[in-house]
């Protein structure tokens, strides 16, 4: 069964292991999370479950929102998220999800929205080489020709241009579990995962 779970990326680091060689980690603050909600294929034509994370002020959140919440004497909860299950016998309203399922060495995907950069050039986004950099030359970063002119007439779908790069749903997958603070809702993983400090995260494994 997959497991999935709600965070937040609290920053990069580094470990030592038994032999002094340096591990970069990433800590995430990992739920808990709590089932907001249960579809069902009988009614709904799925099964799937809703998972919120991260509690916050009532006041922060619209009268929709909160009366779903406070329908299930759940607290205010910043993030929605549904998740595609098997079954959904092993889940209840209100049941909550912590590190508990997790363990060290376990591979974990990581999603979220990576850095926007903006809108850039060639060079930036597709690694284009630049123009001559002499005295005269008027094409230093300049794209160029983009197409011929009367066959075909137009420019070709997908053509690389320049365009707004980063700010994009990305995976992160096989990245492993190097620790586990319960206690703190805490887990250090290997390697780097998508955003900046503060993105919020989808953390999944697959039994």
């Amino acid at each position: 069964m997959t497991i999935s779970m709600l965070g937040i990326k609290v920053g990069m680091s580094q470990i030592f292991d038994s032999q002094g060689q340096a591990i970069p980690v990433t800590i995430l603050q990992a739920g808990p999370c709590f089932v907001t909600h249960i579809k069902k294929a009988e009614t709904d034509g799925y099964n799937a479950i809703q998972v919120g994370y991260y509690e916050v002020s009532s006041k922060k959140l619209n009268k929709p929102l909160l009366g779903h919440l406070q329908k299930s004497n759940l607290p205010p909860l910043k993030y929605l998220k549904e998740f595609s299950v098997q079954s959904t016998n092993d889940f209840s309203i209100g049941q909550k999800i912590s590190l508990d399922q997790f363990k060290v060495s376990q591979v974990v995907d990581v999603s979220g929205i990576s850095i926007g950069k903006g809108f850039t050039s060639l060079q930036k986004r597709h690694n284009f080489h630049r123009g001559p950099m002499t005295h005269g030359s008027k094409n230093h970063r300049a794209p160029g020709s983009i197409g011929a002119g009367t066959t075909p007439g137009r420019v070709f779908p997908g053509k690389k241009m320049s365009g707004r790069v980063g700010g994009k749903k990305v995976t992160i997958k096989n990245l492993q579990i190097i620790n586990i603070k319960a206690e703190d809702n805490l887990l250090i993983i290997k390697g780097s995962v998508p955003g900046k400090n503060g993105n919020l995260l989808k953390i999944s494994t697959c039994d």
